[in-house]
């Protein structure tokens, strides 16, 4: 299922690699993949305010890992929120698409996935071979997302980084019963002021964030394997902290934070291939 025309025509490189460009509300992802679909290039940075020049960006630096001119690639497709101002792709295609497609190639027996980004939540259903079965999403309400926890970050005055290696030391977890992120600050405060450890509310953040989630996960049917994707996989407190409440190991490696950009790159080196084995059959 893709949307959009595509605004270049596919070229037929040699070794026919691909590339995807996954354009998230707080980061942009590339990855370039070989015929193979291996991953050979990567890259991540901020989005920023100008969306058009991060998916640019974020290319050429994925296109610089891989030691490849951009000639050489066959197809792009983008993914992601900001997928129609990536100008120089062929094609756009939904990240829930592209996350159960880089999901299943990399963890072949996931059967549910839920990928968890700075502006929304997704819980996704798969059937073998990739295809979506069904999905719910979290976008009206940042209180079970990324954002959530950025929040709570900005009303303890520590950075990102450091609130899941916080959590971890937390032992008697607070109640954040706020189902808003707005208004997680001014909860978080009160708790503070009642003199709870940071350790404990951030710990308690992290339990609502995960409880949130595993309510979107309930709606699609939780079927294992299931595997975590997204930005806050980089977050060891909240992946403890769902593996937990599920009683099931989360599937994560490093590149989950990569799983949009990898499904897209995937998606494009089908078509890559398929124009490439067409164009031989019709010479021949």
């Amino acid at each position: 299922m893709t949307t959009g025309q595509p605004s270049r025509e596919i070229g037929k490189p040699p070794d026919c690699h691909a590339a995807g460009v996954d354009v998230g509300s707080t980061q942009t992802k590339a990855i370039v993949v070989n015929r193979g679909g291996e991953i050979i290039g990567r890259s991540l940075i901020p989005t920023g305010a100008n969306v058009i020049m991060a998916a640019e960006r974020s290319f050429l630096l994925a296109l610089e890992q891989a030691a490849i001119d951009r000639t050489n690639i066959g197809c792009i497709i983008s993914t992601g929120y900001g997928r129609y101002k990536v100008e120089f792709g062929n094609n756009q295609i939904t990240e829930i698409m592209c996350h159960a497609r880089g999901a299943i190639a990399i963890f072949p027996g996931t059967q549910t996935v839920l990928d968890m980004g700075g502006q929304d939540t997704k819980a996704i259903r798969i059937q073998p071979g990739g295809g979506v079965v069904d999905f719910c999403m979290n976008d009206k309400c940042a209180a079970g997302t990324g954002r959530f926890l950025q929040y709570a970050a900005a009303a303890l005055g520590i950075k990102l980084s450091e609130l899941g290696p916080m959590a971890l030391r937390g032992t008697d977890p607070v109640d954040i019963s706020t189902t808003c992120a707005v208004f997680a600050e001014s909860e978080i405060l009160s708790w503070m002021a009642r003199g709870k450890k940071i350790e404990d509310i951030l710990l308690g953040a992290h339990y609502a964030i995960a409880s949130r989630s595993i309510g979107l996960l309930r709606r699609v049917g939780i079927v294992e394997e299931l595997t975590f994707t997204g930005g806050v996989t980089r977050n060891e407190a909240m992946v403890k902290v769902l593996s937990e409440l599920l009683k099931t190991k989360l599937n994560i490696n490093e590149d989950s934070h990569y799983m949009g950009a990898l499904g897209a790159a995937l998606f494009a080196l089908d078509r890559a291939l398929y124009v490439k084995n067409k164009a031989a059959s019709g010479s021949s």
